[in-house]
């Protein structure tokens, strides 16, 4: 018999002396809070933690953008007519009656191809040039007949008008029938133009509609148009416009429901949406009082007044998802392009992990010494 206990008197100091070296340095997958704020009241510190509540949330929402490229301002609605006006490139058509009765019936002058110069002038003989450029298919008509009517008295003309480069409106890229649209009324308004084009893609996500006007880029997301009429504006002659996918992301890592990069799907994207988006938190690893925001800010962006912007261009921001006051904060947040949504590790997971090896060692004990037995 006492040969039989000699191995348990072995393995149980081994494993005594072994357990503490790995207590102390536990397997961990990510960080938690304590760990990654480290040092950030430290001066030397290039980040700072800014908690995202009730008190800090409208301070917070008047910094300025992290990437104020990855948005572009959008066209003023309003500013149409109902008629389509000439330009310079478009083509008129005129055909001249005389004034008799018996030249009524019969065949007119017929004037085609009457193309409108640079200077948004045609030349008619014995008229000289006319300015048309800017107005209305009428008035114009009625413009070259008061010239005529000098000449042959009672002289009835009809205008017909083929719009032009300066009239039409280029699609270039993003729909399924790209290419040139005349603009058949001065109020063509952008989704007119898509519909002409063959409509949005379905698969794109988020899809960005951009305008291109007079070296300028304008953009904003076709829900948005779709959700507010508003803001469907006029197209000009001579615009560009073109369809892509949105491009903006955000990274999710941690405890997070998947750790991916995850493209915008709305041209709006709260903190609580993001965590949406990732699959929520990790009930098991998380911790929902450290759900973090890693921001760059530009130099340009920082400011001694905290009311104007932040004080470092590395910015933490810190949500404590158990509060409502933390929901209704994160709800109100708004996730910007390239922002890291960080879940950070619950202080519980390395006292489980502990628990974990010391009972698996204890098991392990167990298990060599029956076998020795």
């Amino acid at each position: 018999m006492p040969f039989n206990f000699r191995p348990k008197g072995r393995v149980l100091p081994l494993i005594l002396m072994t357990l503490p070296l790995w207590a102390c340095t536990p397997p961990q997958d990510f960080g938690n809070v304590q760990q990654i704020v480290k040092g950030d009241k430290s001066a030397e510190a290039d980040f700072l933690v800014q908690p995202v509540n009730a008190l800090t949330l409208s301070m917070v929402q008047g910094w300025p953008q992290s990437h104020p490229q990855s948005t572009k301002p959008w066209l003023s609605a309003g500013g149409g007519t109902p008629d389509t006006r000439i330009a310079a490139g478009d083509m008129l058509n005129l055909s001249i009656f005389g004034g008799t009765d018996s030249q009524l019936l019969g065949s007119p002058i017929v004037m085609p191809n009457i193309k409108v110069s640079s200077k948004g002038t045609i030349f008619l003989p014995y008229i000289d040039e006319i300015n048309v450029a800017g107005l209305s298919e009428e008035a114009a008509r009625k413009l070259i007949q008061d010239k005529l009517v000098v000449i042959v008295p009672d002289v009835q003309v009809q205008l017909g008008h083929a719009a032009g480069t300066k009239n039409s409106v280029d699609v270039i890229a993003g729909l399924p029938r790209n290419g040139s649209y005349p603009l058949p009324t001065g109020n063509t308004t952008v989704t007119q133009v898509l519909a002409a084009a063959g409509g949005l893609p379905e698969a794109m996500i988020n899809p960005q509609v951009n305008v291109q006007r007079n070296g300028r880029l304008y953009r904003i997301g076709a829900k948005t148009i779709l959700d507010n009429p508003g803001l469907d504006a006029v197209m000009k002659g001579g615009d560009s416009l073109f369809v892509a996918a949105d491009d903006r992301y955000f990274l999710s890592l941690g405890a997070a429901g998947r750790e991916a990069l995850t493209n915008f799907p709305k041209d709006q994207i709260s903190a609580l949406d993001a965590m949406s988006l990732i699959g929520g938190i990790d009930q098991n690893t998380a911790n929902p009082k450290g759900i973090l925001i890693l921001r760059n800010y530009p130099a340009s962006a920082v400011a001694a007044n905290p009311d104007k912007g932040p004080g470092k261009q590395k910015v933490v921001f810190a949500f404590n998802l158990t509060s409502a006051d933390g929901l209704f904060a994160a709800g109100q947040f708004q996730i910007e392009d390239r922002d890291l949504v960080l879940v950070t590790q619950s202080p519980l997971v390395n006292t489980r992990t502990v628990v974990s090896i010391f009972t698996g060692f204890l098991a392990a004990g167990r298990t060599t010494v029956q076998a020795t037995n």
